[in-house]
């Protein structure tokens, strides 16, 4: 890729998949060390399926990050490319007829660093969603240069997804910070969610930074994180991931 952004302290959230809970895991790490007074950026660089308003195309995951941190910075800039169509980038840059402008996600990701210690970045779906025909969102993070976070699912079928997704970013050359599992039922009796974690972190080899549990108080619409999702991820020492 021939974009380069600003070098900075952060992490690269993303996913085994769309809607295992980027948004809401990078929310949450954001919120927790804004709240211990470190001066947090959020960057969403792409958001596809943006609501429709008066002032233009509004990423639903981008208004959350923001009201999880004390930034003054507009969504424009914690968003700076939109789509309307909720699809991978690349189908809707030829859907909508205009081109990702990656000189203006690095613009902006530059004013997020240039006012802040640390930037929370989220991914757009998996690791390798499609962004332009070249590009995807594995090239995406190598620009950045961010330890990578992976969230996953704790439900069957997480195994697999998680390791190819572990796979793909470690063969890119970047580091890889750990897994977190996202959204486990404590009181599961299911087999497979039980057994999920231990696997991933035998045989991947990888750190599980922590497990989730699934919290019902949370809702993302209303910008409520519950209680149970920040007591575990403050169990992470995010500040020492390198």
């Amino acid at each position: 890729m021939e974009y380069h952004f600003t070098k900075h302290k952060g992490l690269f959230i993303t996913g085994t998949d769309t809607g295992v809970g980027k948004t809401l895991i990078a929310g949450a790490v954001a919120k927790i060390l804004s709240q211990k007074g470190k001066k947090t950026g959020v960057f969403k660089p792409i958001a596809t399926g943006c609501k429709k308003t008066r002032q233009g195309l509004v990423s639903e995951d981008a208004e959350f990050l923001k009201r999880c941190t004390n930034t003054e910075l507009g969504l424009e800039i914690i968003n700076p490319v939109k789509f309307a169509k909720p699809a991978a980038p690349f189908a809707c840059e030829k859907a909508e007829n205009r081109k990702t402008d990656f000189v203006k996600i690095a613009v902006a990701y530059g004013q997020i660093c240039s006012k802040n210690d640390y930037v929370i970045v989220e991914g757009i779906g998996g690791i390798r969603v499609p962004i332009t025909k070249e590009i995807d969102v594995l090239e995406l993070a190598k620009a950045f240069s961010l330890p990578v976070v992976i969230v996953a699912r704790s439900k069957l079928g997480t195994i697999n997804h998680t390791l190819l997704t572990i796979d793909a970013v470690r063969q890119a050359g970047l580091s890889l910070a750990g897994v977190i599992i996202n959204g486990y039922d404590e009181k599961t009796k299911d087999f497979a969610e039980k057994t999920n974690t231990r696997i991933i972190q035998k045989l991947g080899k990888v750190k599980i930074l922590t497990v989730v549990p699934f919290d019902k108080k949370t809702n993302m619409k209303k910008f409520i994180i519950g209680r149970k999702i920040l007591k575990s991820l403050k169990k992470v020492n995010w500040l020492k991931i390198k």
